[in-house]
Protein backbone atom coordinates (compact mmCIF):
# COMPACT_ATOMS: atom_id res chain seq x y z
CA UNK A 1 0.00 0.00 0.00
CA UNK A 2 1.33 3.43 -0.96
CA UNK A 3 2.44 5.62 1.93
CA UNK A 4 0.59 8.96 2.31
CA UNK A 5 2.57 12.09 1.38
CA UNK A 6 3.98 14.30 4.13
CA UNK A 7 5.85 17.57 3.88
CA UNK A 8 8.36 18.01 6.70
CA UNK A 9 9.31 21.61 7.43
CA UNK A 10 12.76 21.34 9.02
CA UNK A 11 13.72 24.37 11.09
CA UNK A 12 17.08 26.02 10.66
CA UNK A 13 18.72 26.84 12.99
CA UNK A 14 17.87 23.90 15.24
CA UNK A 15 19.64 21.72 17.81
CA UNK A 16 23.02 22.34 19.38
CA UNK A 17 24.13 25.90 20.09
CA UNK A 18 27.73 27.00 20.64
CA UNK A 19 27.41 26.98 24.45
CA UNK A 20 26.10 23.41 24.51
CA UNK A 21 28.73 22.21 22.05
CA UNK A 22 31.47 23.79 24.19
CA UNK A 23 30.12 22.29 27.44
CA UNK A 24 30.04 18.76 26.01
CA UNK A 25 33.58 19.17 24.63
CA UNK A 26 34.75 20.30 28.07
CA UNK A 27 33.53 17.08 29.69
CA UNK A 28 35.02 14.96 26.89
CA UNK A 29 38.37 16.78 27.09
CA UNK A 30 38.41 16.50 30.90
CA UNK A 31 37.91 12.73 30.59
CA UNK A 32 40.70 12.58 28.03
CA UNK A 33 43.06 14.66 30.16
CA UNK A 34 42.42 13.23 33.63
CA UNK A 35 40.69 9.92 32.94
CA UNK A 36 37.48 8.61 34.44
CA UNK A 37 35.75 9.39 36.63
CA UNK A 38 35.17 13.11 36.06
CA UNK A 39 32.36 14.50 38.19
CA UNK A 40 29.83 16.93 36.70
CA UNK A 41 27.69 19.13 38.94
CA UNK A 42 24.19 18.93 37.49
CA UNK A 43 23.44 17.62 33.98
CA UNK A 44 26.04 19.28 31.73
CA UNK A 45 23.16 20.16 29.38
CA UNK A 46 19.50 19.18 29.62
CA UNK A 47 19.38 16.16 27.32
CA UNK A 48 19.18 12.53 28.45
CA UNK A 49 20.82 11.15 25.29
CA UNK A 50 23.83 13.45 25.74
CA UNK A 51 24.11 12.81 29.48
CA UNK A 52 23.85 9.04 29.04
CA UNK A 53 26.56 9.16 26.35
CA UNK A 54 28.95 11.05 28.64
CA UNK A 55 28.10 8.77 31.55
CA UNK A 56 29.13 5.79 29.40
CA UNK A 57 32.52 7.49 28.90
CA UNK A 58 33.06 7.89 32.66
CA UNK A 59 31.30 11.10 33.65
CA UNK A 60 29.53 10.97 37.03
CA UNK A 61 26.62 13.41 37.41
CA UNK A 62 25.79 14.81 40.83
CA UNK A 63 23.61 17.66 42.05
CA UNK A 64 25.85 19.20 44.69
CA UNK A 65 29.57 19.72 45.17
CA UNK A 66 29.60 17.85 48.47
CA UNK A 67 28.81 14.66 46.49
CA UNK A 68 32.19 14.99 44.73
CA UNK A 69 35.37 13.53 46.24
CA UNK A 70 38.20 16.00 46.50
CA UNK A 71 40.67 13.91 44.49
CA UNK A 72 38.75 13.91 41.17
CA UNK A 73 38.05 16.78 38.77
CA UNK A 74 34.61 18.38 38.67
CA UNK A 75 32.95 20.26 35.82
CA UNK A 76 30.26 22.90 36.40
CA UNK A 77 27.32 22.69 33.96
CA UNK A 78 26.56 25.04 31.07
CA UNK A 79 23.76 26.65 33.11
CA UNK A 80 26.16 28.31 35.54
CA UNK A 81 26.52 27.99 39.31
CA UNK A 82 26.23 30.31 42.31
CA UNK A 83 29.48 32.05 43.21
CA UNK A 84 29.71 29.97 46.39
CA UNK A 85 30.27 26.76 44.39
CA UNK A 86 33.66 27.54 42.79
CA UNK A 87 34.68 29.25 46.04
CA UNK A 88 34.02 26.01 47.94
CA UNK A 89 35.82 23.96 45.25
CA UNK A 90 38.85 26.25 45.59
CA UNK A 91 38.73 25.96 49.39
CA UNK A 92 38.81 22.16 49.04
CA UNK A 93 41.70 22.51 46.56
CA UNK A 94 39.75 20.59 43.92
CA UNK A 95 40.48 20.58 40.21
CA UNK A 96 37.42 22.22 38.64
CA UNK A 97 36.46 23.42 35.18
CA UNK A 98 33.66 25.89 34.59
CA UNK A 99 31.55 24.98 31.53
CA UNK A 100 29.13 27.88 32.04
CA UNK A 101 27.96 29.18 28.67
CA UNK A 102 29.79 32.46 27.95
CA UNK A 103 26.43 34.13 27.26
CA UNK A 104 25.25 33.15 30.75
CA UNK A 105 28.56 34.43 32.17
CA UNK A 106 27.83 37.73 30.41
CA UNK A 107 24.62 38.02 32.45
CA UNK A 108 26.59 37.22 35.64
CA UNK A 109 29.06 40.03 34.86
CA UNK A 110 26.19 42.39 34.12
CA UNK A 111 24.58 41.61 37.49
CA UNK A 112 27.88 42.28 39.28
CA UNK A 113 28.29 45.61 37.48
CA UNK A 114 24.80 46.80 38.40
CA UNK A 115 25.34 45.69 42.01
CA UNK A 116 28.60 47.63 42.20
CA UNK A 117 26.72 50.68 40.92
CA UNK A 118 24.30 50.38 43.84
CA UNK A 119 21.35 48.96 41.92
CA UNK A 120 19.10 46.15 43.09
CA UNK A 121 18.43 43.54 40.41
CA UNK A 122 15.19 42.14 39.04
CA UNK A 123 15.69 38.82 37.25
CA UNK A 124 13.15 37.56 34.74
CA UNK A 125 13.44 33.78 34.89
CA UNK A 126 11.99 30.46 36.00
CA UNK A 127 12.15 29.72 39.71
CA UNK A 128 14.37 26.73 40.47
CA UNK A 129 15.93 26.50 37.01
CA UNK A 130 19.70 26.01 37.44
CA UNK A 131 20.52 29.06 35.32
CA UNK A 132 18.29 31.26 37.46
CA UNK A 133 19.72 29.78 40.66
CA UNK A 134 23.27 30.34 39.38
CA UNK A 135 22.65 33.92 38.28
CA UNK A 136 20.88 34.94 41.48
CA UNK A 137 23.72 33.28 43.39
CA UNK A 138 26.23 35.77 41.99
CA UNK A 139 25.02 38.40 44.46
CA UNK A 140 24.20 38.43 48.18
CA UNK A 141 20.72 37.29 49.30
CA UNK A 142 18.05 39.93 48.67
CA UNK A 143 19.98 41.69 45.91
CA UNK A 144 18.12 39.87 43.12
CA UNK A 145 14.32 39.82 42.98
CA UNK A 146 12.76 37.15 40.75
CA UNK A 147 9.76 37.63 38.46
CA UNK A 148 8.35 34.84 36.30
CA UNK A 149 5.45 36.64 34.63
CA UNK A 150 3.69 39.99 34.23
CA UNK A 151 1.55 39.39 37.35
CA UNK A 152 4.70 39.09 39.50
CA UNK A 153 5.74 42.64 38.60
CA UNK A 154 2.86 44.12 40.61
CA UNK A 155 4.04 42.29 43.74
CA UNK A 156 7.63 43.55 43.67
CA UNK A 157 8.80 45.47 46.73
CA UNK A 158 12.26 46.82 45.87
CA UNK A 159 14.46 48.66 48.34
CA UNK A 160 14.36 51.81 46.18
CA UNK A 161 12.15 51.87 43.06
CA UNK A 162 14.49 54.42 41.48
CA UNK A 163 17.56 52.18 41.89
CA UNK A 164 16.73 49.07 39.85
CA UNK A 165 18.13 47.14 36.89
CA UNK A 166 16.81 44.00 35.20
CA UNK A 167 18.43 40.92 33.72
CA UNK A 168 16.92 37.79 32.17
CA UNK A 169 17.47 34.08 31.88
CA UNK A 170 18.97 33.40 28.45
CA UNK A 171 16.43 30.76 27.34
CA UNK A 172 13.09 32.54 27.74
CA UNK A 173 10.31 33.21 25.26
CA UNK A 174 11.25 36.42 23.46
CA UNK A 175 7.63 37.60 23.24
CA UNK A 176 6.67 36.74 26.84
CA UNK A 177 9.83 38.44 28.12
CA UNK A 178 9.10 41.63 26.19
CA UNK A 179 5.68 41.80 27.91
CA UNK A 180 7.34 41.45 31.33
CA UNK A 181 9.94 44.09 30.47
CA UNK A 182 7.14 46.46 29.38
CA UNK A 183 5.39 45.90 32.73
CA UNK A 184 8.63 46.59 34.63
CA UNK A 185 9.27 49.78 32.66
CA UNK A 186 5.71 50.96 33.20
CA UNK A 187 5.93 50.47 36.97
CA UNK A 188 9.59 51.51 37.37
CA UNK A 189 10.34 54.09 34.63
CA UNK A 190 13.97 54.49 35.76
CA UNK A 191 14.81 50.77 35.64
CA UNK A 192 18.04 50.03 33.75
CA UNK A 193 18.07 47.31 31.09
CA UNK A 194 20.92 45.23 29.69
CA UNK A 195 23.36 46.85 27.27
CA UNK A 196 22.59 43.99 24.88
CA UNK A 197 19.67 41.53 24.94
CA UNK A 198 20.18 38.79 27.57
CA UNK A 199 18.11 36.16 25.74
CA UNK A 200 20.77 34.39 23.71
CA UNK A 201 21.07 34.36 19.92
CA UNK A 202 20.35 30.60 19.76
CA UNK A 203 17.09 30.87 21.71
CA UNK A 204 15.93 33.79 19.56
CA UNK A 205 16.92 32.13 16.28
CA UNK A 206 15.19 28.84 17.10
CA UNK A 207 12.01 30.64 18.14
CA UNK A 208 12.00 32.70 14.93
CA UNK A 209 12.33 29.55 12.81
CA UNK A 210 9.34 28.00 14.62
CA UNK A 211 7.29 31.17 14.08
CA UNK A 212 8.08 31.00 10.35
CA UNK A 213 6.92 27.41 9.91
CA UNK A 214 4.05 27.24 12.43
CA UNK A 215 1.31 28.82 10.24
CA UNK A 216 1.87 26.27 7.46
CA UNK A 217 2.28 23.17 9.66
CA UNK A 218 -0.55 20.86 10.80
CA UNK A 219 1.68 19.87 13.73
CA UNK A 220 5.04 20.77 15.25
CA UNK A 221 7.37 18.43 17.11
CA UNK A 222 10.14 19.89 19.25
CA UNK A 223 12.87 17.40 20.06
CA UNK A 224 14.17 18.12 23.54
CA UNK A 225 14.04 17.24 27.22
CA UNK A 226 11.18 18.10 29.60
CA UNK A 227 13.63 20.00 31.83
CA UNK A 228 15.04 22.00 28.90
CA UNK A 229 13.75 25.57 29.20
CA UNK A 230 14.55 26.56 25.63
CA UNK A 231 12.86 23.41 24.25
CA UNK A 232 9.68 23.99 26.23
CA UNK A 233 9.58 27.60 25.03
CA UNK A 234 9.71 26.35 21.42
CA UNK A 235 6.57 24.29 22.04
CA UNK A 236 4.81 27.36 23.43
CA UNK A 237 6.00 29.54 20.54
CA UNK A 238 4.68 27.01 18.01
CA UNK A 239 1.25 26.99 19.63
CA UNK A 240 1.06 30.79 19.87
CA UNK A 241 2.21 31.17 16.25
CA UNK A 242 -0.81 29.27 14.98
CA UNK A 243 -0.03 25.55 15.04
CA UNK A 244 -2.89 23.59 16.61
CA UNK A 245 -0.67 20.68 17.71
CA UNK A 246 2.74 21.60 19.16
CA UNK A 247 4.42 18.91 21.25
CA UNK A 248 7.72 18.03 22.93
CA UNK A 249 9.33 14.62 22.31
CA UNK A 250 12.66 13.30 23.57
CA UNK A 251 13.00 10.50 21.02
CA UNK A 252 11.13 9.04 18.04
CA UNK A 253 9.65 6.47 20.44
CA UNK A 254 7.72 9.31 22.17
CA UNK A 255 5.75 10.32 19.06
CA UNK A 256 1.98 10.00 19.49
CA UNK A 257 1.07 8.67 16.03
CA UNK A 258 -2.67 8.64 16.73
CA UNK A 259 -2.63 12.36 17.45
CA UNK A 260 -0.92 12.94 14.08
CA UNK A 261 -3.38 10.89 12.06
CA UNK A 262 -4.38 12.70 8.86
CA UNK A 263 -1.64 15.35 8.87
CA UNK A 264 -0.17 16.53 5.57
CA UNK A 265 2.53 18.84 6.94
CA UNK A 266 4.66 18.81 10.08
CA UNK A 267 7.31 21.14 11.44
CA UNK A 268 10.33 19.61 13.17
CA UNK A 269 12.86 21.45 15.30
CA UNK A 270 15.09 20.72 18.28
CA UNK A 271 16.08 22.56 21.41
CA UNK A 272 19.62 23.88 21.81
CA UNK A 273 20.75 20.82 23.80
CA UNK A 274 19.37 18.16 21.42
CA UNK A 275 21.89 16.51 19.03
CA UNK A 276 21.26 16.12 15.29
CA UNK A 277 21.19 12.32 15.62
CA UNK A 278 17.83 12.59 17.43
CA UNK A 279 16.44 14.79 14.65
CA UNK A 280 17.53 12.20 12.08
CA UNK A 281 15.88 9.48 14.18
CA UNK A 282 12.54 11.33 14.16
CA UNK A 283 12.68 11.99 10.41
CA UNK A 284 13.48 8.31 9.80
CA UNK A 285 10.43 7.36 11.86
CA UNK A 286 8.22 9.54 9.65
CA UNK A 287 9.86 8.15 6.51
CA UNK A 288 8.79 4.67 7.63
CA UNK A 289 5.13 5.74 7.62
CA UNK A 290 4.95 8.52 5.01
CA UNK A 291 6.36 9.52 1.66
CA UNK A 292 8.41 12.37 3.10
CA UNK A 293 9.42 15.57 1.32
CA UNK A 294 11.73 17.80 3.36
CA UNK A 295 11.62 21.59 3.08
CA UNK A 296 14.14 23.52 5.16
CA UNK A 297 12.82 26.69 6.79
CA UNK A 298 15.93 28.79 7.35
CA UNK A 299 15.61 32.11 9.15
CA UNK A 300 19.22 32.67 10.28
CA UNK A 301 22.76 31.37 9.83
CA UNK A 302 24.83 30.58 12.91
CA UNK A 303 28.61 30.47 12.96
CA UNK A 304 29.32 31.14 16.65
CA UNK A 305 32.04 29.14 18.38
CA UNK A 306 33.31 29.41 21.95
CA UNK A 307 36.79 28.37 23.08
CA UNK A 308 37.24 25.79 25.81
CA UNK A 309 39.10 26.81 29.02
CA UNK A 310 42.88 27.08 28.82
CA UNK A 311 43.44 24.32 31.39
CA UNK A 312 42.03 21.79 28.91
CA UNK A 313 44.18 23.07 26.05
CA UNK A 314 47.38 22.64 28.03
CA UNK A 315 49.20 19.29 28.14
CA UNK A 316 48.42 17.07 31.13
Amino acid sequence: MAKPPLTVFLAAPRGFCAGVDRAIKIVEMALEKWGAPVFVRHEIVHNKYVVDGLRAQGAVFVEELDECPGDHPVVFSAHGVPKAVPAEAARREMIFVDATCPLVSKVHIEAERHHQNGLQLVMIGHRGHPETVGTMGQLPPGEVLLVENVADVAGLTPRDPAQLAFITQTTLSVDDTSDIVAALQARFPQIVGPHKEDICYATTNRQNAVKAMAPQADAILVIGAPNSSNSRRLVEVGAKAGCAYSQLVQRASDIDWRALDGIRTIGITAGASAPEVLIDEVIDAFSGRYEVTIQQVETATENVEFKVPRVLREPA
